[in-house]
């Protein structure tokens, strides 16, 4: 097929390649613009126009493309088959969706109708699931509310974070998309409505995201912590400065102590939880100084006895 694929992290690359490995003709690679990124604030490429260029493919910019004229008529001189979104980070506008013959097709890393939006991976890990997948979908007007294509499951081990999960699903999307596009072509896909009444929602990350709120349980303050890597993380206060757990450990203790109490042994730095569990922490950050394992930051810190986080 003639195809447009809009897509911009690296969590695209992987289905970008498995679609020139299945000789399709990517006539065109829309992503979004250049932007500085890191401690010196270079500005860098997306991981798709580097994938692309590499490729020898064409390469557009567009910083809006809603009501962008010149963008629509490259498209539409294109007149492609199907145009592919994988985490452009864009919304399609009405007259892309009607432009292809198959539609826009998107690879949406959840197992729909569960955790529609913007972080879906993340919010599974959060909320415990043992399980996740990803779906192909046309795209509408809606949020990630369009017909069902294909979809693929995944088990998500207990200790997995999002971070490491990411690489997965976009190993495992990458093929799942080139066999919708052939049972598209070959008429063997029946598109299936979702499930409006079964539905999350996965909304866009904020840094209060990561706040620790020590009234959760063990499990729950675990997930989230899973779930919100490489960011926001799991953050809470101690002595005014934000402290960042960097990594952490279901822990098995049976003293009680309010939520948020701290506890130190044997070199070893626990704090409790509202269900009555402890987790410990094994790296943190204390604002203004380096990311260190617990023991370098006990032997520089004393932690005064029913210390408690968050204030």
């Amino acid at each position: 097929m003639k195809l447009v694929f809009c897509g911009t992290p690296a969590f695209a690359v992987p289905t970008l390649q498995a679609l020139l490995q299945a000789g399709h003709d990517v006539a065109l690679v829309v992503t979004q613009p250049d932007r500085p990124s890191g401690r010196g604030m270079q500005v860098v490429a997306p991981p798709v126009k580097q994938t692309a260029l590499a490729a020898g493919l064409p390469v557009v910019q567009p910083e809006k493309i809603k009501n962008n004229l010149e963008f629509r008529a490259q498209l539409e001189a294109i007149a492609p088959d199907a145009i592919i979104v994988v985490a452009y980070g864009r919304i399609i506008p009405k007259w892309m969706l009607d432009l292809p013959r198959y539609g826009n097709l998107n690879l949406h890393a959840s197992l729909l109708p569960k955790y529609r939006g913007a972080a879906p991976i993340q919010w599974a890990v959060a909320m415990g699931e043992t399980v996740t997948g990803a779906t192909t979908m046309r795209i509408d007007e809606g949020l990630d509310t369009g017909d069902m294509l294909l979809q693929d499951e995944m088990a998500i081990p207990p200790a997995m974070t999002a971070e490491e999960l990411f690489p997965l699903l976009a190993e495992m999307g990458a093929p799942l998309m080139v066999e919708t596009l052939a049972g598209l072509e070959q008429g063997t896909i029946a598109p299936q409505k979702q499930d409006d009444a079964q539905a999350t929602l996965a909304p866009i990350l904020t840094r209060e995201d990561g706040r620790v709120d020590f009234a959760r349980s063990a499990a729950e303050i675990y997930n989230r912590w899973r779930g919100f890597q490489p960011w926001p993380g799991a953050w809470t206060m101690l002595g005014g400065k934000k402290l960042t757990l960097h990594r952490m450990l279901l822990a098995e203790r049976e003293d009680g102590a309010e939520p948020g109490t701290v506890r130190v042994d044997a070199g070893r730095l626990f704090f409790a939880c509202g269900d009555g569990g402890w987790l410990e922490i094994t790296e943190l950050q204390l604002e203004g100084k380096k990311r260190m394992p617990v023991t370098d930051f006990l032997r520089g810190n004393t932690l005064a006895p029913e210390t408690r986080l968050g204030a």
